[in-house]
């Protein structure tokens, strides 16, 4: 059997920059199981997935195209200090939870001035080459209930309401 759409992959991988350090990693831990074809991947990775066994190791560089998109600078904005009442130190590199057309979305502190805060809505891999190093450990059927629901589930359901 192959990763193809709807089969379940179990996968450990590691994810590092363009300068080699690890930025993400199921080692030590439990793998990731993800379901082909259904967008639980960025699209480089899924595309290099497809058609792998089990046993098989690859080293992938996915573009920021196919991976978390190019750094999109719209979605850096100035905002007067005072939106963010309550809160006494703001510092760079701190995260806000922030509504938006598109829903809620994570922004990060990129600069403090005297009034004003500069956040950045970019994802934080965006723009970035992806190094993932990746281990194919296990491939199944998906069940009706993961192709339908669009995602994997693990022991005892997927733990929402549909």
């Amino acid at each position: 059997m192959t990763i193809s759409a709807k089969k379940v992959a179990t996968i450990h991988y590691t994810l590092k920059n363009e300068q080699g350090e690890v930025l993400d990693s199921s080692e030590g831990q439990e793998p990731l199981v993800y379901l082909q074809g259904y967008q639980n991947l960025v699209p480089g990775l899924e595309k290099e997935l497809e058609g792998k066994a089990v046993g098989d190791k690859l080293s992938v560089v996915v573009p920021p195209e196919e991976g978390y998109g190019e750094t999109d600078p719209q979605l850096f904005q100035e905002l007067p200090k005072d939106m963010f009442g309550g809160i006494d130190q703001i510092e760079v590199g701190m995260e806000f939870h922030a509504e938006t057309a598109d829903g809620p979305q994570v922004v990060e502190v990129v600069e403090v001035e005297e009034d004003t805060v500069t956040i950045n809505g970019n994802h934080p891999l965006a723009g970035m080459d992806l190094h993932f190093d990746v281990e194919v450990l296990e491939i199944r059927d998906a069940t009706e209930e993961e192709l339908q629901h669009g995602h994997v589930h693990g022991e005892g359901g997927c733990g929402h309401e549909h």
